[in-house]
């Protein structure tokens, strides 16, 4: 009977366990499914990127690439380089995607990061340009989810952090008589990340009732959704909040609260994997 009604009353199966303060995953309502990370040349290299890494999230799974390219800086930003985020979610990932070019939840996802790397100035552009009006990198960072299972923004997020903190670039200078820029590929320096900004993203059920990293199912049922970010210092860097149920300025306060907890513990989990790449 169970295992029939969560097919014909999937709502109605899900109250049930949320009564009791746990989902039919086992989990409590706070908790956060198993995060692992792996940066660059670990299991997930990316031969061709200049830093990568692969995040999971339980069963979503997304891996980030970043490559950098030299350009010329926009004549109105003329001492800024470019960083130029696109997320895809691939028919592979879920069956609820479709090949062909990105849907509405790909370039939402892409328009989230783009926010998130201006509202919390992780990368400040100005860092960026080698030489005022003439040279500046532009890093493209493609998101690509391998495995859809709900909360693709957290994941996404982080894998987009520790790919940014595994990218080395070259020192280039111009050479002042032929005007021509000149690659030193044996003088590679890490990017300078200012800032570390952590999505914590949350379902909420019922317009009352919020639970943390959702799974696909459950932002299906969901009433609404609301993704908080946040960097080291506690500061809040943007509230993603795509319509849905509204959410009293109490529960709000909540969301930000466990959101500045659990960057603590992303923020532990990026830094042990790269001392132990940097140790080896």
């Amino acid at each position: 009977f169970f295992i029939h009604s969560r097919t014909v009353e999937p709502l109605e199966y899900y109250r049930r366990f949320l009564k009791e303060n746990c989902r039919p995953d086992g989990r409590e309502l706070g908790e956060f499914r198993t995060t692992t990370v792996n940066i660059g040349k670990c299991k997930c290299s990316i031969t061709t990127a200049d830093g990568s890494a692969l995040v999971k999230l339980g069963n979503t799974t997304v891996i980030c690439g970043v490559k950098a390219e030299l350009a010329a800086p926009a004549v109105d930003s003329a001492n800024k380089g470019y960083i130029v985020p696109n997320v895809e979610l691939p028919s592979l990932c879920a069956e609820r995607f479709r090949s062909g070019p990105p849907g509405e939840e790909a370039q939402a996802a892409s328009q989230f990061i783009a926010d998130v790397i201006e509202n919390s100035q992780m990368i400040v552009k100005e860092d960026l340009c080698i030489a005022n009006g003439k040279l500046a990198w532009v890093l493209y960072c493609d998101i690509i989810c391998l495995d859809y299972d709900g909360n693709l923004l957290d994941a996404s997020v982080f894998a987009l952090l520790a790919a940014l903190k595994n990218v080395q670039l070259p020192l280039v200078t111009i050479n002042e008589e032929t005007g021509l820029s000149e690659v030193n590929l044996k003088q590679k320096n890490p990017l300078t990340i200012r800032k570390h900004p952590v999505a914590t993203s949350f379902a909420i059920f019922d317009d009352t009732l919020l639970i943390v990293d959702p799974t696909a199912e459950e932002e299906d049922l969901a009433t609404g959704t609301v993704t908080i970010v946040t960097d080291e210092e506690g500061r809040l860097c943007s509230v993603h909040k795509p319509g849905g149920s509204p959410l009293t300025g109490a529960k709000l306060q909540d969301c930000i609260t466990r959101a500045i907890t659990r960057h603590k513990e992303v923020k532990k989990l990026i830094d042990k994997v790269i001392k132990s790449i940097t140790s080896k």
